[in-house]
């Protein structure tokens, strides 16, 4: 969260302690207004909206205690509460956990450290960024079709079949894969549908930092830690307590930072690069990486003890070309999703487009797919998406069984019957295909134009792998 954006409420009878707590707080950009009492607190809360309110527990009129039972009850504009901290006299620590149990955020005892101060609320800042950058995600996973990961292919139900099993428990998990398969999108649900999902979900790519800030970016540092290190800072680890942190790209570590990941996660406590203090660690770990760990572990770049520790579950997802039946739920829904952010009224994928869709390699898997479906819709001019809108390269990849093409089949090392079975197969599919272009996916159609049972055409489609949906029409023609 953007210091300038944040706001915060002084809530003290004492003027000069208003005052003190002002002028503590400049420093940070952050725009503050103050109340002399409770009930003046009530109605600027009502129309300042604050992120933080900083209240004394002993006023006139209005109480601490009594404001923040008050806070409870009310109707906020706000899509996150605010954090109340109360500050207390000295060795009035009972009535801070009043308090706290009241809905208080923390507490400080006068007289407080102004730097103790500074970074109570430096904390709540980035809590709240965490929080807002949470409902975003959740917001844009919600747009996914229900909250849920699209696809109804057995290999995408396996995957969602293990999320339901791995989200309720605070078991480590590793998510692996090619480069696009959506690694994050599946660590975010696990996150949601975990009885965590109200803490913060931090994530870190650790191929994206340098690798001499790596270390800082997770534990955090004291000032002074090192050259530059003007601030105390927390680290993704203390975020993300309570909560649950993915670590994408793990493999790009070095070893001694994995070392210290693995202390973290058998001790749940680190501390920050320059301090003392032990910090705890109540964090579910995910972790995510398009490398063959195996290999890696072999070469000597990553440890196996960490392996081992991470991948209490792995979750492999598959490349979009195992998955191909999933191609045009997926395309449906980011053409409504793009022609929508867009305004674009584009509704219907031609049944060519499709199918060029459907039997494209698609090395960049999903992430390619979104951004193929994005730039199509951008450039496209009617209201239907069609071959020619789609990019270059993958107009030209139409494969020649799907078109009329002429079969040059030449002398090698196959025997005659080799040759011969490959023709069958080939005319076979040709064939198959055409009737089902023809019959716009409807198998009992298909199988009265080749004159043959459905049953039979049924088991010859699966032999050839041939899936009936890639010749549904989606133009609605």
């Amino acid at each position: 969260m953007k210091n300038q954006e944040a706001k915060i409420l002084i809530v003290d009878d004492e003027a000069i302690a208003r005052y003190a707590m002002r002028k503590a707080l400049e420093s940070m950009g952050v725009e503050i207004r103050e109340a002399p009492d409770g009930e003046v607190a009530l109605k600027e809360i009502q129309i300042y909206q604050p992120d933080v309110v900083l209240c004394d527990i002993n006023m006139p009129k209005l109480n601490g205690l009594e404001l923040l039972k008050l806070l409870r009850t009310m109707e906020l504009k706000r899509d996150i509460p605010p954090f109340i901290v109360v500050v207390t006299a000295y060795g009035s620590e009972k009535i801070a956990v009043e308090a706290m149990k009241a809905g208080a955020f923390d507490y400080l005892s006068k007289p407080y450290d102004i730097d103790e101060l500074r970074l109570l609320v430096k904390k709540i800042l980035d809590q709240i960024a965490l929080k807002r950058e949470n409902i975003a995600l959740k917001n844009q996973v919600a747009q996914q079709k229900g909250g849920t990961i699209i696809g109804s292919s057995a290999a995408i139900q396996k995957v969602l079949r293990l999320i339901d099993k791995v989200a309720p428990t605070d078991v480590t998990v590793l998510i692996t894969g090619e480069s696009g398969t959506g690694k994050e999108l599946v660590a975010h649900t696990i996150h949601q549908a975990s009885h965590r999902a109200d803490g913060p979900y931090v994530t870190m790519n650790c191929a994206a930092i340098p690798k001499d800030l790596v270390e800082s970016e997770l534990f955090g540092h004291e000032k002074g830690a090192f050259t530059g290190a003007t601030d105390r800072r927390l680290g993704k680890f203390e975020l993300a307590h309570n909560g649950t942190l993915f670590l994408d790209e793990i493999a790009d570590m070095s070893l001694d930072t994995q070392a210290k990941i693995l202390r973290v996660l058998e001790q749940k406590s680190f501390t920050r690069l320059g301090g003392k203090d032990m910090i705890r660690a109540d964090v579910r770990l995910i972790s995510a990486t398009n490398k063959d760990l195996a290999k890696e572990i072999e070469r000597g770049a990553f440890r196996q003890d960490l392996y081992y520790r991470l991948k209490v579950l792995e979750l492999e997802l598959p490349p979009l070309n195992k998955r191909r039946e999933d191609i045009p739920l997926l395309a449906q829904h980011y053409l409504h999703l793009f022609a929508q952010r867009h305004q674009k009224s584009m509704h219907h994928i031609s049944s060519r487009a499709m199918r060029l869709l459907a039997n494209y390699h698609w090395p960049g898997n999903v992430r390619q797919l979104i951004h193929v479906i994005e730039q199509s819709i951008v450039l496209a001019e009617g209201e239907k998406l069609d071959l020619d809108d789609l990019p270059l390269d993958i107009q030209r990849t139409e494969p020649a069984d799907v078109v009329e093409t002429k079969e040059d089949y030449a002398f090698g090392e196959k025997s005659f019957t080799e040759l011969k079975d490959q023709v069958v197969h080939d005319f076979e599919k040709k064939m198959i295909k055409k009737a089902l272009l023809k019959s716009n996916g409807n198998v009992s159609q298909a199988a009265r134009l080749l004159k043959m049972k459905r049953q039979f055409l049924q088991a010859k489609m699966k032999s050839l792998g041939i899936e009936r949906m890639f010749f549904i029409n989606f133009s609605n023609k």
